[in-house]
């Protein structure tokens, strides 16, 4: 067993978001994700089979969902269900948006 911090080598670089799987198995996945400005492209939608429990740990985002915009800040998180559209909007660009996100 071997400890690790989520908040060491954090990434900059605007030209790619970094995805990490912290542990995984087939019922949970756990990830680490870093965006430096980075979003959802143009007319993309995330619509997945498992549902996803997202914490902000850093920085700042906007989820857009087919009927709503969520802004979350550094320590909000948010359950999504299974198949419910959704999209990254915007992520801070001045600072990483680091992002700790659970599917299960």
């Amino acid at each position: 067993m071997q400890v690790k911090n989520i908040f060491e080598n954090i990434k900059i670089d605007k030209s790619v978001e970094e995805f990490i799987t912290l542990n995984q198995n087939q019922n949970i996945k756990i990830e680490r994700i870093v965006s430096n400005g980075q979003k959802s492209k143009e007319n993309f939608w995330y619509e997945q089979k498992e549902n996803e429990f997202v914490l902000l740990l850093e920085g700042l985002a906007i989820l857009e969902f087919e009927d709503k915009e969520v802004i979350l800040k550094k320590g909000d998180y948010l359950n999504i269900p299974a198949y419910i559209k959704h999209r990254v909007k915007y992520t801070c660009e001045d600072n990483p948006t680091l992002w700790l996100a659970i599917f299960y």
